[in-house]
């Protein structure tokens, strides 16, 4: 009976993490790792439970493929890399909560839901918030010019950690945890050591001739935004 409990708790606790690595991978790219599942439940890696046996479809697969792709394409695009941050960023919390759920085992629809929005919705709000830190810091740096770099970074780790996930959910879920750990703990002390980036203006209009035009009350002083 032990033995029973044990395995059955063992595989609650990989089908948590397996949830929370895709959760934290739809915070770099929402539709990535909707993808990998649906490709991992098409050729029958995972099965997934009645109630999302819609995953499982080619349409599905193709659906998740086209948004990928559309994704993957509007973070390379100047201004709109941020209006895609504005609303992926609830769609992010949104996917993460949905693969949660449809991960943990069949159970008390309440429990399955509360712990899919806290540790799903929750890890994946978490990440994308940090991407979007990261991304306004590399736009008061940078005037975006390096945000393709951060995009890239961002698609990489999406499709690392949503395969890591599928393949090896244990690994996976403890690199995730200490990932983010360690992420929080950098972005906090950064802005920390440089307090003029916690509140650099976006793109702006100068009142003088500043180089770069973006955040130009930080990086060149003597100019003011409009």
């Amino acid at each position: 009976m032990t033995s029973i409990f044990s395995n059955l708790d063992w595989e609650i606790l990989l089908d948590l993490l397996l949830g929370i690595s895709l959760s934290a991978a739809s915070g770099f790219r929402v539709f990535i790792p909707l993808l990998v599942m649906s490709v991992a439940a098409v050729i029958g890696h995972i099965d997934l439970p009645p109630d999302f046996d819609w995953i499982e479809t080619n349409q599905a697969l193709l659906v998740f493929a086209i948004a990928s792709a559309a994704e993957i394409a509007g973070y390379y695009i100047p201004f709109v890399d941020h209006f895609l941050d504005i609303i992926l960023t609830p769609a992010a919390i949104v996917a993460g909560t949905l693969i949660t759920a449809s991960i943990l085992p069949d159970t008390n629809p309440l429990l399955q839901w509360t712990i899919a929005v806290i540790a799903g919705g929750g890890t994946a709000g978490l990440t994308k918030g940090m991407t979007n830190i990261v991304r306004a810091i590399s736009l008061a740096i940078s005037a975006g010019l390096t945000n393709p770099v951060v995009a890239t970074i961002e698609l990489v780790l999406a499709i690392t950690i949503a395969v890591l996930a599928i393949t090896v959910p244990l690994l996976a879920g403890i690199l995730v945890i200490v990932g983010l750990l360690l992420a929080a703990r950098r972005i906090r002390k950064f802005l920390v050591q440089n307090p003029s980036l916690a509140n650099a203006p976006g793109p702006c209009q100068c009142m003088n001739r500043c180089n770069p035009p973006a955040c130009c009350t930080m990086l060149s002083p003597g100019c003011r935004c409009r």
